[in-house]
């Protein structure tokens, strides 16, 4: 059989109620639809580490941070030290092409040189600018006029165009959007300009029980004085706190919106040319984000902290020749997955130090009755930009338990003191919104040991240590 082309598309923060195929949003995403209508949408996919570099290390390894060795922002790869996804489609004799957010690192072998072609996003550390984009290449700096999420679709086609039709693809296009500061084109100005979009049910959650959160410095509120960019116009005199809160929601989350417009219209682009050029049907498609984003749940934006909206992802993937189309799975699915199911899907061996699972039974719509019941989850980068603590904890169906540990432990990037230790566990049946911390409550004592054994027993099975200093 005739080996699968590949284009991995990556956004930067997209949420998945961000995305109509997960429920209606008051922006369309048709094209994005499309994917999940003609293919599969995944409702329980995770990332491991919510933060841009290390979540796009473990997509690219198929490892936890604490293995591949790329937990912070300020950690980069190195090629000459690191198996990468693009080694294997490289050593199968296809032509690979890296385009748009890179965030791994510049210069030597930190530079996306696993791939063939690379044309990646070098200014503001490797974020890139929404206007005006300047990209690093092989042969040097390249200077673009345009709106990024436009200019990168460009290049991605322009790539497509030249290569040698009679061997296979692997294309990752990463778009900068919609990552803040949530600057969208002038074309996409007049969505929502009449609208109320609904707030979330916890935009104005004090935080009780939950005093690591409550340590965060990223509140919708710090965004008027961290970075106005976020803020075109004037906030209006005369509001109380709340409405001051309400306000701030419908300007960013407007913003945010229309920068996901402009991803839907370009990933419309790059589905056309595969219908135009008779590539759909033997190429995999995968729309996924490197981790999620507080639309003001909680009264954050960002992300990092293990609750729902930061860790949950979209992923939806369509190949006709495998995938049943229309379908859906709520099986657990993890960033670390991503690296061996394109393997697997492309009939390539999958090295053994790989940490992922193959998600090709799922999306092939096998449904095995094995699976993993938990996932395991550590955030590394203690203090820096928003005062978050130092995290791990574990997810299962129903029930989250996370220990904030509160300590830098000479992390690259990490700063500042060391925070009191907590911990925090959630029913999610009950408490889908993770505001009442139940680790304390003596009904639930048998399930906090559990969890406790449960946690260890994955860091044991990782490769991880947990807190040498780790409170009961």
């Amino acid at each position: 059989m005739k080996q699968p082309n590949v284009v991995f598309i990556t956004a930067d923060d997209h949420t998945p109620s961000a995305l109509n195929c997960y429920g209606p949003t008051l922006v369309p995403t048709p094209n994005l639809d499309r994917i999940a209508d003609e293919g599969m949408r995944l409702d329980n996919c995770f990332c491991t580490n919510a933060i841009c570099t290390p979540a796009r290390a473990t997509m690219l390894t198929g490892m936890y941070s604490h293995t591949n060795g790329i937990k912070t922002l300020d950690d980069t790869i190195n090629h000459s030290q690191q198996w990468t996804l693009a080694n294997s489609f490289h050593q199968a004799c296809y032509q690979t092409a890296m385009i748009g957010k890179w965030h791994l690192g510049h210069g030597g072998q930190s530079n996306p040189i696993d791939f063939d072609e690379w044309n990646v996003l070098a200014s503001n550390s490797g974020q890139g600018k929404y206007f005006e984009p300047t990209t690093l290449t092989s042969r040097g700096m390249q200077h673009h006029s345009g709106y990024v999420t436009d200019v990168l679709t460009d290049l991605s086609l322009d790539w497509l165009e030249r290569r040698d039709p009679s061997q296979p693809f692997l294309l990752w296009l990463g778009h900068k959007a919609p990552h803040d500061p949530f600057q969208y084109h002038p074309r996409h100005s007049d969505i929502l300009t009449n609208v109320d979009v609904p707030e979330p049910c916890t935009l104005h959650d004090n935080l009780a029980g939950r005093p690591a959160a409550a340590l965060s410095t990223q509140r919708v509120e710090r965004m008027l004085g961290f970075d106005k960019q976020h803020l075109p116009e004037s906030i209006p005199d005369g509001l109380n706190e709340e409405q001051r809160y309400s306000w701030l929601y419908q300007t960013f989350i407007k913003s945010y919106l229309r920068c996901v417009a402009a991803i839907d219209e370009n990933v419309g682009r790059l589905l056309g040319y595969l219908d135009e050029h008779n590539l759909s049907d033997n190429t995999i498609v995968i729309y996924t984000s490197d981790h999620g984003f507080f639309l003001g749940e909680h009264g954050f934006y960002d992300k990092r902290y293990m609750y729902e909206p930061s860790i949950r992802i979209p992923f939806l993937i369509r190949y006709p020749r495998e995938i049943p189309a229309g379908t859906s799975s709520r099986k657990m699915a993890l960033n670390v997955d991503f690296a061996p199911t394109l393997l697997d899907l492309a009939h390539l061996e999958i090295p053994n130090e790989v940490q992922g699972q193959s998600l090709r039974s799922i999306v092939s719509g096998d449904n095995p009755l094995t699976w993993r019941k938990s996932m395991y989850y550590r955030y590394w980068m203690h203090g820096a930009h928003f005062n978050v603590p130092a995290h791990y904890g574990i997810r299962t169906e129903n029930h989250k338990l996370i220990y904030y540990y509160g300590d830098p432990l000479n992390a690259t990037g990490a700063t500042g003191d060391h925070t009191n230790p907590t911990w925090e566990l959630f029913d999610l049946k009950r408490d889908p919104e993770e505001l009442q911390n139940l680790y304390s409550d003596p009904t639930y004592a048998h399930l906090r040991e559990q969890l406790r054994t449960e946690l260890r027993h994955l860091q044991v099975e990782l490769g991880d240590e947990p807190y040498p200093q780790q409170t009961p």
